[in-house]
């Protein structure tokens, strides 16, 4: 029970810190920043770190790192830029094979990870090095553009007006039909449910927030893709967290891996999907960047794993491991957009935006130690 009110008091503290970013950089571009066109963009720029902190929050849960996501993430779309301009591919076979890649990638720095008991740090510290000099190697340090209409799609297309709406009702009734089985289940088991008028509130806000977004959204232009995919993610993600023995093995190696050995988890194992299951995902994200830039580029993806990692540490993971949820990185992300967006229309100087970035990192690790002391 103390574990779920710190993180629902984590929640809390971070929806607040969204409408203090939010309100300041406001005021301070006279309302140009609350504006549909930027939220927009927001979203998007979300969309590709938000992609990236869900694969890294479960290696981060499993108490492993991986610093070669922004490297291959720039690999991946590279080579998807290739297949489309250079050797002409379709473009599903472009997507399948770019999926595949990553899935195989991710697998390899599993696999020493995990069976040649090589530290995560350093392999994935080599990983960002090689899969880097790879993308320049076969990009021969140039741009590769213009990709094809069809695959800019994938970066830059919306959704139609009334499919937005349409979706984002289904998604509400889902959350209904899914919160009012799990309170079924639990009063069957007479374990302690919510307040029946404090869960309508709740259903009343969520829908009021994503249909309230959607129409925001479809005033520009609609819902743009890649949030779509980004949200998706995110509750398949969650699923597989919360409500799979798959994703209780990944908390328990990262609480204690022994204890979980010996419970008979097979560690090795589970550690090699998290690593796939990663690299899948930042194939995901290195198709999004690609089509979102209308290029392939050989310094596309730098210090992005910094941008996911923060994006973890500030939406409530714990580096020691065992600690993390899906929407809370998913959270985080947006705050690192939130932060990356207003800056950039303040024209803050890039060494003042790193320096700010580093800054908060610090204190949200910082804050995660106390807690931990405190606990």
């Amino acid at each position: 029970m103390n574990k779920l009110k710190s993180i629902n008091l984590q929640v809390y503290i971070m929806l607040i810190a969204i409408v203090v970013i939010m309100s300041f950089f406001s005021f301070a571009t006279d309302g140009a920043y609350l504006s549909a066109r930027n939220i927009s963009n927001l979203l998007r720029q979300t969309s590709i770190t938000g992609i990236l902190a869900i694969g890294m929050v479960f290696i981060i849960i499993s108490a492993e790192i991986d610093l070669s996501v922004g490297s291959l993430m720039g690999l991946l779309g590279g080579f998807a830029a290739i297949t489309n301009v250079w050797w002409g591919w379709p473009l599903s076979l472009t997507i399948l094979v770019t999926l595949a890649l990553g899935l195989m990638l991710g697998a390899f720095n599993g696999w020493w990870v995990a069976y040649r008991k090589v530290p995560s740090f350093i392999v994935t510290l080599a990983g960002m090095l090689a899969f880097r000099g790879v993308l320049i190697g076969l990009t021969n340090g140039t741009t590769v553009s213009p990709i094809s209409s069809e695959m800019i799609a994938i970066g830059q297309g919306y959704l139609a007006d009334s499919l937005g709406m349409i979706l984002g009702s289904i998604a509400i009734c889902c959350f209904i039909a899914w919160a009012s089985y799990q309170r079924k289940a639990r009063q069957s088991l007479n374990l302690e449910v919510m307040p029946f008028s404090q869960q309508g509130l709740k259903f009343a806000l969520v829908a009021i927030l994503i249909l309230g977004a959607i129409y925001l959204l479809n005033t520009y232009r609609g819902v743009p893709f890649p949030v779509l995919l980004l949200a998706l993610l995110t509750v398949i993600g969650t699923f597989l967290a919360r409500k799979t023995a798959f994703g209780r093995h990944i908390y328990a190696i990262g609480g204690n891996i022994d204890a979980a050995r010996l419970s008979g988890i097979k560690v090795e194992k589970v550690k090699l999907i998290i690593f796939s299951l990663n690299g899948f995902l930042v194939a995901i994200a290195g198709l999004i960047l690609s089509a979102r830039l209308g290029a392939g580029a050989p310094s596309a993806g730098q210090n992005a794993e910094l941008d996911a990692i923060a994006a973890c540490v500030i939406g409530g993971a714990s580096l020691a491991g065992g600690i993390g949820t899906i929407y809370g990185v998913v959270i985080g992300a947006f705050i690192i957009a939130l932060l990356d967006n207003g800056m950039s229309m303040l024209d803050v100087p890039t060494f003042w935006q790193y320096i700010v970035k580093g800054a908060i990192l610090l204190l949200a690790v910082w804050a995660d130690t106390l807690s931990k002391k405190k606990a």
